[in-house]
């Protein structure tokens, strides 16, 4: 029912930014079983040099972004494919503007290679302009702790250590669910009250109501608080102007992070407009934490009343372990979490809804667990629910959030037979071979189905991806939105 609106917006899911990626792949398959364009391994002293690696000029690329230029108007996405089947599947992509030099990779016998060689502590290129917005422009509010989204290698390992016992265990979950499930009976009363009752179909600004959906949920779980974008506040100006602002801040970083920009060189209008989005979405999230904080009961010393383990946020469980980190891990969550999450649960719904079949057979397991209407959802029944998390899989295969992922690499390597330079930026493009049918397995790069995710299923396995770097959902740098977001789709 909801196919005619999602289908505008199929190309939301390339703008948006974020990161989700995964190591532990780097040594599940055996060479020989990679769909290889490089037939043998090539060592270091007989590869070819890094200046023969074929790709654009810079005048090529700033020409082709402006008016009239092949790639004005197209999503960079759009871009890196047209320049791939120019260039072939690995290519140079020059320093630009202040940006330093990569090297684009889309063959996936390159892929191991570069997570082997990534090191203890994984480099990537930072989001510069938000890096200045926490580090120049606004360090009296960030403190020197400037998150997981603005730094990489020792110092992004050191803020990983201490969030990951609150962030990524899953017994965690429980803490969240009956929010969660709170939260989505209201949007399904909200889905009543607005789809068409004729054609059961959402209106044309549904995505709207997905970003709510998406805020209230991450509000919920981080600060133990409901905003009531949904339903109570649905027309506040602040909730509005929140809203706004998060779709302004995805918007202003591809113009400036990802398709060439001069911010570097001289200040733009799109930068200043950034800076002073980004103050406001920090000035608002900032109130609503304070006002959390307030809400959690200490002591006339101000230490905690709740018991270890027992605490009723994220927030108040990483106030314990440090306030500076809490503070900005919960102001990451809420920038952060709310697009990237909705445009990937828009992704799935577009999926099943194009799909009826599926939607039926998704249909029947739900029903299994769920028989009743004032039947819950719970961690347990949560667990017998493999389509599901297939149908979840596979909208994201289809709608990938990002093309891949970046790492710095400590060590000269070899890709596609060329030598690259330590500290040489290798773009991963994985997700862009996602429905390529020269690396989908049956030709079916372009067909969803569920059924290749399932284990145990016959008729799917033939259609599995052979090679696990095509689909990577989760890292050692794993994002920690992906965790919340997983809960958010069941």
């Amino acid at each position: 029912m909801l196919s005619r609106c999602l289908i505008q917006y199929n190309e939301a899911f390339v703008r948006s930014l974020g990161a989700t990626f995964m190591r532990r792949y780097a040594t599940a398959l055996p060479q020989q079983k990679l769909n290889e364009t490089v037939s043998a391994p090539v060592h270091l002293e007989n590869a070819r040099p890094f200046k023969e690696i074929p790709g654009p000029s810079r005048y090529e690329i700033v020409r082709g972004f402006m008016l009239g230029g092949e790639f004005y108007k197209k999503t960079f996405t759009e871009a890196v494919i047209q320049l791939s089947e120019k260039y072939g599947r690995l290519f140079h992509f020059p320093a630009l503007f202040g940006n330093p030099e990569m090297v684009l990779a889309l063959n996936p016998a390159d892929y191991p290679i570069i997570f082997r060689n990534e090191g203890v502590w994984p480099e990537r290129r930072p989001l510069d302009s938000f890096a200045y917005h926490r580090q120049v422009h606004r360090p009296d509010m960030f403190q020197g702790i400037h998150g997981l989204m603005t730094t990489s290698g020792e110092d992004w390992a050191k803020v990983r250590t201490a969030t990951n016992p609150v962030l990524m265990q899953p017994r965690n979950a429980r803490l969240y669910l009956n929010t969660l499930l709170e939260i989505n009976d209201e949007f399904m009363e909200r889905i009543r009250h607005i789809r068409d009752p004729v054609t059961n179909e959402m209106p044309a600004d549904f995505h709207d109501d997905l970003n709510r959906l998406t805020l209230e949920g991450i509000v919920g779980v981080a600060l133990n608080t409901r905003l009531g974008m949904i339903h109570k506040n649905r027309d506040s100006p602040e909730c509005k102007q929140l809203l706004q602002s998060i779709r302004d801040f995805f918007d202003l970083s591809e113009d400036l992070e990802i398709k060439p920009s001069i911010w570097k060189i001289v200040k733009t209008p799109k930068f200043y407009k950034l800076m002073k989005t980004l103050d406001l979405l920090a000035d608002l999230c900032n109130k609503y934490i304070d006002e959390a904080i307030k809400q959690i009961e200490m002591d006339s010393d101000g230490k905690f009343t709740s018991e270890v383990g027992k605490e009723n946020s994220v927030l108040e469980k990483l106030l314990r372990i440090d306030r500076r980190i809490a503070v900005v891990m919960a102001l990451d969550m809420m920038m952060a979490g709310v697009d990237t999450t909705s445009s990937t649960l828009t992704g799935i719904l577009f999926c099943i809804a194009k799909n009826p079949d599926k939607q039926q057979k998704l249909f029947e397991e739900l029903k299994s667990i769920l028989p009743n209407k004032d039947s819950r959802l719970t961690i347990e029944n949560m667990q017998n629910l493999p389509y599901l998390r297939a149908c979840i899989k596979e909208g994201i295969r289809y709608h990938p959030i990002i093309v891949g992922t970046m790492r710095r690499l400590p060590n000269d390597v070899v890709l596609s037979g060329y030598r690259i330079p330590a500290g040489t930026d290798v773009s991963v493009n994985s997700n862009l071979l996602l429905r390529n049918e020269k690396f989908v397995e049956e030709d079916c790069g372009n067909k969803h189905i569920p059924e290749r995710w399932l284990r145990n299923d016959t008729e799917g396995k033939k259609y599995q991806l052979s090679n696990p770097f095509y689909f990577v959902p989760s890292f050692p740098s794993l994002s920690y939105r992906s965790s919340f977001s997983y809960l958010v789709y069941h």
